[in-house]
This record gives structure tokens, C-alpha cells and sequence, in this order.
């Protein structure tokens, strides 16, 4: 399971998506189950991209 959690295409998905739930909730849902919602996705969010960051491919 974690070769699989940590390829790119997976990783750049749970950036993506979650990103995107993230900044839609508060419009979707209201009170404290949009601000819990946003701060949850938010954070599996920038894990991923901090993933994706620290395994970057270096171009020279």
C-alpha cells in the first residue's frame, strides 16, 4: 500500500482533489462542519504537496 500512496499520479490526485474540496466547502456545507471539512482536506492537501515537493524531479 505505500508504493502505491506514494507515486506521483496518486500524490498530485490527493493534492488536487482535496485541494479543490477543500476551498468548496465552505459553500457547500455550513458552520462547523464546513470549517472541519476545510481544515481536514486542507491538511491531507499540504501533506501531498509537501510530498510531492521534497520528491521533485531536479532539471539541470
Amino acid at each position: 500500500m505505500t508504493p502505491l500512496l506514494a507515486s506521483r499520479p496518486v500524490l498530485w490526485f490527493l493534492f488536487l482533489f482535496n485541494l479543490l474540496v477543500a476551498t468548496a466547502a465552505p459553500f457547500v456545507a455550513d458552520g462547523t462542519q464546513a470549517v472541519l471539512t476545510a481544515v481536514g482536506m486542507g491538511a491531507v492537501a499540504l501533506g501531498a504537496g509537501v510530498s510531492l515537493y521534497r520528491t521533485r524531479r531536479r532539471v539541470t
